[in-house]
């Protein structure tokens, strides 16, 4: 997932009125929506007017601490991903944190780099789903790829049905949706067995599907060379 194009806004509770702009400018710039309070009332009161799904606050902070801040947005939403930044260092902080429902929490000074590293942990463990997660229905530009209704249905409504095996390789494909998934892999989950016949067959059954979703969208399977097949979307 790019990060320009992730839906993840950005609450920053941030005392420091020069790292708060700084961390401000530099999550922005990598395409991350940012909004800076200065304490932490003021960011409670931000979060309340909705539209953050993700919050990074400092624990020393006037009016309202990190720590009172993270108990009460928990208290608003259970879900939503909580960095901490302080210049302590004692492990019991470190445990408050946490039991104030901290996803993680990193010490001053620290780089940009390691802030970067935190923050797309966090939401691969919390935000995004697992590729291995089935799905009901994908999305493929315009056109909805309906797994249980073997189909593909186009922004007109019209409709290409599937065989089982083209709806289980379309499957496989769309779970790496943008990606290279090998060919190995593809014989193994559809297939169950990489020998050459199946290869064989998955070729054909590529050029199915690559007709198929002509008739309904832009979606397409590029080859990659020697590796595997990429659903473009």
């Amino acid at each position: 997932m790019k990060e320009s194009d992730n839906p993840i806004s950005i609450l920053l509770a941030e005392d420091d009125p020069n790292l708060g702009a700084f961390l401000q400018t530099y999550l922005t710039s990598k395409g991350y929506a940012t909004h800076l309070c200065r304490d932490g009332q003021s960011a409670y009161d931000a979060f309340m007017q909705g539209g953050f799904n993700f919050l990074i606050t400092d624990i020393m902070m006037p009016v309202k601490d990190g720590f009172s801040l993270a108990k009460d947005v928990r208290k608003v939403d259970s879900r939503i991903p909580i960095l901490f930044l302080t210049a302590k260092t004692l492990e019991a902080d470190r445990l408050k944190g946490f039991q104030m429902g901290g996803d993680d929490y990193l010490t001053k000074p620290f780089s940009m780099d390691e802030l970067l590293l935190r923050i797309r942990a966090i939401v691969r463990r919390t935000m995004e789903k697992p590729k291995d997660e089935e799905q009901p229905s994908y999305q493929l530009g315009p056109a909805v790829f309906d797994v249980i209704g073997q189909k593909l249905v186009g922004e007109n409504g019209q409709e290409v049905l599937l065989t089982g095996k083209e709806t289980e390789l379309l499957k496989v494909l769309c779970l790496h949706e943008n990606e290279v998934v090998e060919r190995k892999e593809v014989l193994q989950k559809v297939w169950k067995v990489d020998n050459y016949f199946n290869a064989r067959s998955m070729d054909v059954y590529i050029t199915k599907l690559r007709k198929a979703l002509k008739q309904v969208c832009q979606a397409g399977i590029i080859n990659a060379h020697g590796v595997g097949y990429k659903l473009v979307v």
